[in-house]
């Protein structure tokens, strides 16, 4: 397959329950999520590398949380390959059920810029708006990414700023952005 075959025919899979998402597909998102955490991305394993073992019970706690009203799983794929995936949860706290958390948003590094992101956080808005009955949608990113112009572009604004909340190393120390989306 080559680059430009990934470009064509974007296939976004939804799944809400864990006897939906097969053992490849398991295998499937921690190979992304590996790939995502050892490029230098914020993905829940801060101090790469990582490597299958690692991830592989953290994609089981997500996918044994699948749930239709409270935690959905979104993945694309361009021509049967996995290039991204991210997870949306709600919380059945009642003060706190009209919005959902999106968790997890990756792309694989060798295929970011071709929109692939961009059409699972549009995709999310619609999953989230119209089949959970949510009207807003937080995150969390790490400063010093780029990852607020993503999401900026994309109709988020950030609400918070948590300064030097996360040391990845000695001299390293990241924000914690706070964005929010809505209405949905």
């Amino acid at each position: 397959m080559t680059d430009s075959d990934l470009d064509l025919d974007l296939d976004i899979l939804q799944f809400t329950a864990p006897d939906q998402v097969t053992e490849r597909l398991r295998r499937e998102f921690a190979a992304c999520w590996v790939e995502v955490t050892n490029a230098g991305g914020a993905a829940g394993f801060p101090f790469p590398p990582v490597d299958e073992g690692e991830v592989a019970p953290a994609v089981d706690r997500i996918v044994g949380a699948l749930a239709p009203e409270t935690s959905r799983l979104l993945v694309a794929r361009a021509r049967g390959e996995l290039v991204g995936w991210l997870n949306v949860r709600r919380d059945p706290f009642e003060l706190t059920a009209h919005w959902g958390t999106l968790h997890h948003v990756q792309t694989r590094p060798t295929l970011r810029g071709r929109g692939f992101g961009a059409a699972l956080v549009n995709e999310v808005r619609s999953v989230a708006r119209d089949e959970m009955g949510l009207e807003q949608l937080h995150l969390a990113a790490r400063g010093g990414t780029g990852l607020e112009e993503f999401y900026g572009r994309l109709g988020w604004k950030e609400v918070g700023r948590w300064p030097g909340a996360l040391r990845l190393a000695p001299g390293d120390d990241r924000d914690e952005v706070l964005m929010f989306l809505a209405p949905l």
